[in-house]
């Protein structure tokens, strides 16, 4: 017997694109790489994977959960969608800032030592990975879902993205050999230009919706 499984391939590519885009795997990757600098190859391939598992943790619980919290505290679905505009204008911002080469990037810091905090989990696994851009983007799309369908949709789109940003830290020695920094920096850029038309079309159809319907 021929069971179909219920997908929304419209809904999961706008979610992956928009949850890729916010997450930056680009230009996470100098940031990455200075914060693991004085890692072993091992090791840094171990903080890779606990980034990525914890960063899909923290999404996914607010993806499955968010709604409910929404709720308790009395805010619409419209309003989460201009607050996530917002906080993606200002990651587009950062993502359009260039940065220097032998500069410290904007989260990065002393790799620690054996004794330290493990920096897979704080800061790269949130708020650097799961920060609150790709959080209200995750809520947003499952709230827009409507169907156990589309809600699958999302969680697979989040599991895809992460499995993207995983492989760009997985080979980010390669990746920063290779594309060089101004071939990094140029991607972040692209990116941030997507980030910055994601958060226009959000703003835009929020406030189509309140002068359709009001501001509720």
């Amino acid at each position: 017997m021929h069971v179909s499984v219920p997908f929304d391939a419209a809904l999961f590519l706008q979610a992956l694109v928009t949850v890729v885009v916010v997450m930056d795997p680009f230009g996470n990757v100098p940031v990455f790489l200075s914060m693991t600098r004085s890692y072993s190859p091992g090791r840094r391939r171990r903080a890779a994977g606990q980034a990525s598992l914890v960063a899909a943790g923290v999404i996914l619980a607010f993806a499955l959960f968010g709604q409910g919290i929404l709720r308790v505290l009395g805010i619409s679905l419209t309003s989460l969608q201009v607050a996530g505009g917002l906080l993606l204008v200002l990651i587009a911002l950062e993502l359009l800032r260039p940065w220097e080469s032998g500069a410290e990037p904007a989260g990065g810091g002393a790799a620690p030592g054996p004794g330290e905090a493990n920096i897979a989990l704080v800061p790269l696994g949130t708020p650097l990975l799961a920060g609150p851009g790709a959080i209200a983007a995750t809520m947003l799309y499952m709230q827009r879902a409507g169907s156990v369908a589309g809600a699958l949709s999302v969680v697979l789109a989040l599991v895809v993205a992460v499995a993207v940003v995983y492989l760009f830290l997985r080979y980010s020695a390669l990746l920063a050999r290779v594309l060089k920094a101004n071939g990094i920096s140029v991607l972040s850029r692209v990116m941030g230009l997507l980030v910055a038309a994601i958060a226009v079309q959000l703003v835009a159809t929020a406030v189509e919706q309140w002068v359709r319907h009001g501001v509720t």
